[in-house]
């Protein structure tokens, strides 16, 4: 028998953010034995990879895996987070799965992890992975599932080069290495206008160079999540209920997709950097009112569509071009963090593909298809309880994943332990908002009757609106 056989209930590709929700929930539900194969030195995914100053957009509180909390649960001080509940920065995501697995993980005897090895199977019958250093191959019996954590994976820059040709002559850099900048430059020039690209123009805010030197090149404005409605806590109840509660009568109210959007941004759920652009990407970012005051300082906003390449003294863009100068610095976030997909189911065979079910909630949605796996047997159920909800990319994205998590919602209803463990879940974002709600406190009861009512109009009007994207 081959010496470098191991055998396991599940094999995890993958030992990042998504793959871990899944196996703390299958642990916890199951005894199964589960194999983790990751091709980082920690686990943690891609958050191994970010720029130093990389933070969470929604609260700690919500954020890891579902048996151990991250952070303190205390509210920041921060100027730009201020009076909002911590974001944890990437280093302490980083220590909280290095201390999952380490402390929780390894110690069940459950689980192994082969950190730095590469998975070469072909993630149907034959099962292999390589390890990065020694090249030692091991080959994998699995008596259950192979688990694919690697669909959603999030790209970084300082992983993925700029998506544009950069001639000689030109500094650029991706934002990890904007610590090491050494001197001054001319002019910073920001690519992107994802999550990246605003941490990018607040970082250099924030750090002292002036608005009138930074340039940001945004190929695409976003819609933008106000996070002062994303806050666990009682004391939040009224504004975080309030607001689903408006998105669904919004939805049930709009007579067509941009009467949606106006209903939206009037409500404050949706935010936008300029009033007289229209938006036409939707990524889930979010940032707070004071985050968006400091970008809006930035003057040099160029919509002329994708780089297409940077020369020393021009910026040649997809429709038309701008000055640059070899002593400015271009900082590159053009990385894209959401991956499009195909059309998957989660339960396919003996594959369990890892993807989101629950709008802009990637770590609730892999603990979730581990209980439906550790609970039910038949796959037409499962996969009932588990559709796919579509990556966002464009504004009317927003629509579809509603329309996907609400159907979602109306089965996991029928379903009384999942209704409960979803109920107990730190993971589910409104879990982390009711918990100590007390049967005596009516005003809130009612309002969240309202939010039940306006789900099922909003339920009701979602085939017309979507029947209106062309």
């Amino acid at each position: 028998m081959d010496e470098n056989l191991i055998e396991t209930d599940y094999l995890v590709i993958g030992a990042g953010a998504m793959a871990m929700a899944f196996v703390d929930t299958l642990l916890k539900e199951t005894n199964a034995r589960i194999v983790m194969v990751d091709r980082h030195d920690r686990p943690g995914g891609h958050w191994n990879d970010a720029y130093p100053f990389v933070r969470l957009h929604q609260p700690s509180a919500f954020y890891g895996v579902n048996s151990r909390e991250l952070g303190s649960g205390t509210k920041d001080h921060a100027q730009l987070n201020e009076g909002l509940y911590e974001l944890a920065s990437g280093a302490e995501v980083v220590s909280y799965y290095d201390q999952v697995m380490n402390q929780q993980f390894l110690p069940s005897g459950r689980v192994r992890y082969f950190p730095m090895c590469n998975y070469t199977g072909d993630r149907i019958e034959d099962h292999r992975f390589t390890s990065l250093l020694s090249g030692a191959n091991h080959q994998v019996r699995v008596h259950k599932k192979v688990v694919d954590a690697t669909h959603t994976q999030t790209e970084v820059p300082s992983t993925h080069p700029p998506r544009y040709r950069v001639e000689p002559g030109v500094q650029c850099m991706p934002l990890n290495n904007l610590p090491k900048i050494q001197h001054p430059h001319s002019s910073y020039v920001v690519v992107g206008s994802g999550k990246t690209g605003i941490d990018a123009c607040l970082w250099c805010l924030q750090n002292g160079i002036a608005p009138a030197k930074i340039c940001w090149i945004m190929p695409s404005d976003p819609w933008l999540i106000d996070r002062v409605n994303l806050q666990p806590g009682l004391e939040n109840f009224e504004r975080t209920i309030g607001g689903l509660t408006a998105q669904f009568e919004a939805i049930a109210a709009a007579d067509s997709i941009p009467d949606l959007f106006s209903r939206l941004e009037a409500s404050g759920q949706l935010l936008r950097m300029d009033k007289s652009v229209e938006p036409t990407a939707y990524r889930c970012a979010t940032v707070t009112q004071a985050e968006l005051r400091e970008l809006r300082r930035i003057d040099n906003i160029v919509r002329l569509g994708k780089v297409r390449v940077i020369e020393p003294t021009r910026i040649v863009l997809e429709q038309g071009s701008i000055a640059t100068s070899p002593n400015a610095l271009h900082i590159d976030c053009s990385a894209s963090a959401i991956p499009t997909l195909p059309d998957m189911t989660v339960f396919d065979g003996n594959k369990i593909n890892l993807l989101m079910l629950s709008s802009c909630q990637p770590l609730f949605s892999a603990a979730l298809i581990a209980y439906v796996e550790s609970h039910l047997a038949d796959q037409a159920e499962m996969n009932a309880l588990c559709a796919m909800v579509p990556p966002p990319h464009i504004p009317t994205d927003w629509i579809r994943m509603w329309a996907v998590n609400l159907s979602n919602q109306l089965r996991w209803g029928e379903y009384e332990g999942l209704t409960r463990w979803i109920r107990q879940s730190r993971l589910y974002f409104l879990t982390a908002v009711v918990r100590g709600l007390q049967e005596t406190d009516t005003a809130k009861l009612a309002q969240l009757h309202r939010l039940s009512v306006s789900k099922q109009q909003a339920l009701a009007s979602l085939p017309r609106l979507l029947e209106s994207i062309v």
